[in-house]
């Protein structure tokens, strides 16, 4: 990727860090979309559409949008609305493999480019009370799944299959080839 600023469309301080780790200059400007599941609506259709439409609806010729969701079976596992609803959440996935969810979405020249990720993750037994521990750090509260893996919620975690970065919420693998569809790759940089 040459000198390009890449324009994020997410608030996530997590998307962003990641982007700048792989030396790509960022630009934050976080989209409007509101994230409501659709009737009939698998959940990986609901990640791609979202991230689509988070990088369509942010001005710039080269922007990303992503969405992160988590899924237990055939439930679908956002980002909780208050502290009882993330213990509920951590309650169910405690013990349980889950797949993580994150789509990623590049407007690049005009064109829309995008990708998703499934990794499989596998949280330890763990009781009540070390979760309402866990929730009452705040970590939870704006996290697909209420955990971070980056953070605190690592210690729910028992097995990774698949992409770490998912989980945090940036496929950077995906990036990177979006990147290279869009005819802009990504070079190491010093």
């Amino acid at each position: 990727m040459s000198q390009d600023t890449l324009v994020l469309a997410s608030r996530s301080p997590r998307r962003k860090h990641l982007l700048e780790m792989l030396g790509i200059t960022v630009r934050v400007q976080p989209s409007a979309v509101e994230e409501v599941r659709r009737t009939g609506e698998s959940p990986e259709e609901h990640a791609i559409r979202l991230a689509k439409e988070k990088a369509e609806s942010v001005p710039g010729d080269l922007v990303l949008g992503a969405d992160t969701i988590v899924v237990l079976g055939e439930e679908v596992l956002e980002k909780p609305r208050d502290e009882a609803q993330a213990l509920e959440m951590l309650l169910k996935l405690q013990g349980k493999t889950h797949q993580v969810m994150t789509a990623v979405a590049l407007k690049a020249g005009g064109k829309l480019y995008s990708a998703c990720d499934r990794t499989a993750v596998t949280f330890l037994p763990a009781d009540e009370a070390f979760l309402r521990a866990y929730v009452e750090t705040g970590e939870p509260m704006d996290k697909a799944g209420a955990y971070g893996i980056q953070g605190f919620g690592a210690v729910l975690v028992e097995r990774v299959e698949g992409d770490f970065f998912s989980v945090m919420g940036l496929p950077l693998r995906l990036v990177a080839e979006l990147l290279a569809r869009a005819g802009r790759p990504y070079h190491f940089t010093r």
